[in-house]
C-alpha cells in the first residue's frame, strides 16, 4: 500500500463516515476507479478508529457533561438534560445492535449487489430531500422525547441496508420528527460513537483471530489522516448545514447511485 492509496482511502473514509452520502459506496468505487487492491481488514480498523477518535474529540465537552450526569442519574435517579441525552444515545443504539446481530449475515450474503447499493443511495436520498424540504420546526437534541428516540433508533437500524448511510437515515428521521438541521446532525454524530465503537471492536476481534500482517506505519498514517479529515468534516458540516441544507447531498447521492449503476450494471445477483 503506497502513500497515495493511504491518503485517498483515509480522507474518503473520514469525510464520508459523517456526511449523509454512504461511506460504503465510496470505498467500493475507489478501487474501481483506481485499480487498487482491497485495503484489507487491518486498514479498515485503523480508518474507523480515526473516525471514532475524531467524533469523540469534537464532542468531548458534551460527552464529559453527559457522562457525569449519566452516572449521577444511576445513583440519584435525577435526569437533567445531559443525562437524558446520554440515555437517548444509549437507547437509540439498541435497535441497530439487535438488527445487526439478527440480520447482518443475511444482508452480507443476499444484499451485496451494486444494484441494492445504488437503490439505497437513490431512494433514501430522495427521502432525505423530502424530510429537509418539509421540516416542521427547530427543536434541539435536548428536546427529544422517548418516542422520538425510539423512532430514530429504529431508523438507524435501516442503515444495515446497503447505500442507506447511517448518518443520512438518522438525520432524516430527526428532521421528520421536528429537529432543526444542526440538532438532527449533532444527534446523528453522537449516535455514531457507540456504533463505530462496536463495529471497530468487532473488526479488532476478527483481526486478532487472523494471521494478517500488520504494517504499523500505514496504520498510524491512516488513523491520523482519517481522524483529521473526519474532524474537519464534522466541523464544517455543522457550520454550513443551516445555510446550505440537505439538497446538495441529495443531488450527490442521486449522481453516485447512477454512477454505480453505470460501472456495475443492474444485475442484482452480482456481488460487490
Amino acid at each position: 500500500m503506497d502513500w497515495l492509496q493511504i491518503l485517498v482511502l483515509a480522507v474518503v473514509q473520514g469525510i464520508t463516515e459523517f456526511l449523509p452520502v454512504s461511506s460504503s459506496a465510496h470505498l467500493i468505487l475507489v478501487p474501481v476507479l483506481t485499480g487498487w487492491d482491497d485495503q484489507g481488514l487491518v486498514f479498515d480498523v485503523a480508518l474507523h478508529f480515526g473516525s471514532l477518535a475524531a467524533v469523540v474529540l469534537y464532542f468531548r465537552h458534551e460527552l464529559i457533561a453527559m457522562s457525569r450526569s449519566w452516572l449521577i442519574s444511576l445513583t440519584r435517579r435525577q435526569l437533567d438534560q445531559d443525562a437524558r441525552l446520554a440515555w437517548a444515545v444509549l437507547f437509540a443504539t439498541i435497535p441497530v445492535g439487535l438488527a445487526g446481530l439478527t440480520f447482518n449475515n443475511i444482508i452480507e450474503s443476499a444484499l451485496r449487489s451494486p444494484l441494492y447499493l445504488a437503490a439505497g443511495l437513490i431512494v433514501f436520498g430522495l427521502v432525505l430531500g423530502w424530510a429537509d424540504w418539509r421540516r416542521k420546526s427547530g427543536r434541539t437534541e435536548y428536546q427529544l422525547g422517548w418516542k422520538d428516540v425510539l423512532l430514530i433508533g429504529l431508523a438507524q437500524a435501516l442503515a444495515l441496508f446497503p447505500g442507506t448511510s447511517r448518518s443520512g437515515i438518522t438525520i432524516t428521521a430527526g428532521l421528520l420528527l421536528g429537529l432543526g438541521r444542526e440538532a438532527a446532525s449533532r444527534f446523528s454524530f453522537l449516535l455514531s460513537i457507540p456504533v463505530i465503537f462496536i463495529a471497530t471492536g468487532q473488526q479488532t476481534k476478527e483481526l486478532l483471530e487472523s494471521d494478517v500482517p500488520i504494517m504499523f506505519t500505514a496504520l498510524a498514517s491512516g488513523t491520523v489522516l482519517s481522524g483529521i479529515s473526519a474532524y474537519l468534516c464534522i466541523h464544517y458540516f455543522l457550520a454550513f448545514i443551516k445555510r446550505i441544507g440537505m439538497q446538495p447531498f441529495v443531488i450527490y447521492r442521486l449522481l453516485l447511485g447512477a454512477l454505480l449503476i453505470y460501472f456495475f450494471g443492474i444485475n442484482p445477483s452480482e456481488s460487490i
